[in-house]
């Protein structure tokens, strides 16, 4: 079956999608993308993954408006074409053409491309093993991190790591604080209480995250967002890793440490609240 791509308003077969070499996002790196997942041919949380793109591009001088609307269109467009309603939605500005050398003028003419990967929907949390990296954490380029085409730090860890999936590395900074995953924002329980590093660390304010902040504030859930050390880590009561495709993933074991991973009754109880917001109870 040919999948289809999005690329600068067609639907091109994969294999004829092409952008120019001479392309900043390709020579510099100046690029971002959102990662979505749709649900039933729906992307979900797609206002704050925009918005969230939208402050890169202003970050990175891209003149482009990029609305909500117009990003649901190109995503339902895909889900139809490529008959893939529950996928993976990857959607990439990158800055379009430039003369050689780092550009300090606006870039005018950005180039938007989607692609999607299917994913089967799950009704299990699925646990993952933890290893702490020898690799830290970079900083970011300025003054937030930016989902962006800036990637080896990841790559590199996630060499670290190996390809298991079942397997998560997670960061911590230079100055020894818990960062993040490589692909993944960490939460952990201590007594009742939600905790995760606030982004002063330099971590990628997940879109996840913020949901899950979010609606632990409104199940009043008390909550610390703040600079932590491994060891308040390791004393957790549950822990969790979250980002938009795998969702909720809880930690079975870290540092040789076993924790409750699907069971921990918090992490159950968001995790049930995430599912009711994705509809997924629909597919039961």
């Amino acid at each position: 079956m040919t999948m289809y791509i999005y690329l600068n308003g067609e639907l091109l077969p994969k294999e004829e999608a092409k952008i120019s070499p001479f392309d900043h996002g390709f020579l510099y790196g100046m690029g971002l993308f959102e990662t979505i997942r749709t649900y039933g041919g729906k992307p979900f949380l797609l206002e704050e993954h925009i918005e969230r793109l939208q402050a890169g591009m202003q970050e990175m001088n891209i003149a482009m408006t990029l609305t909500v609307e117009k990003a649901g269109k190109i995503i339902a467009a895909l889900c139809e074409k490529n008959q893939l309603p529950h996928s993976s939605v990857r959607l990439n500005i990158s800055a379009g053409e430039g003369a050689m050398g780092p550009q300090t003028e606006t870039f005018h003419h950005p180039a938007i491309f989607a692609f999607q990967r299917p994913v089967v929907p799950s009704f299990e949390m699925k646990e993952k093993e933890a290893v702490l990296l020898q690799l830290r954490r970079n900083t970011p380029e300025t003054g937030f991190r930016l989902k962006s085409h800036h990637y080896f730090n990841n790559i590199a860890a996630k060499r670290e790591v190996g390809s298991d999936p079942a397997k998560e590395g997670i960061f911590l900074t230079k100055e020894g604080y818990v960062a993040e995953g490589v692909a993944s924002n960490i939460f952990w329980v201590k007594a009742g209480t939600l905790f995760t590093p606030a982004l002063d660390t330099g971590i990628l304010n997940g879109v996840t995250r913020m949901f899950l902040l979010k609606r632990a504030q409104a199940m009043q859930i008390p909550v610390q967002e703040g600079l932590f050390r491994l060891k308040e880590l390791l004393s957790a009561d549950e822990i969790f890793l979250t980002n938009s495709i795998q969702e909720i993933a809880p930690v079975h074991l870290i540092g040789g440490k076993c924790f409750p991973g699907r069971n921990g009754e918090i992490t159950k109880q968001l995790y049930e609240d995430y599912r009711s917001w994705t509809g997924q109870t629909a597919f039961l």
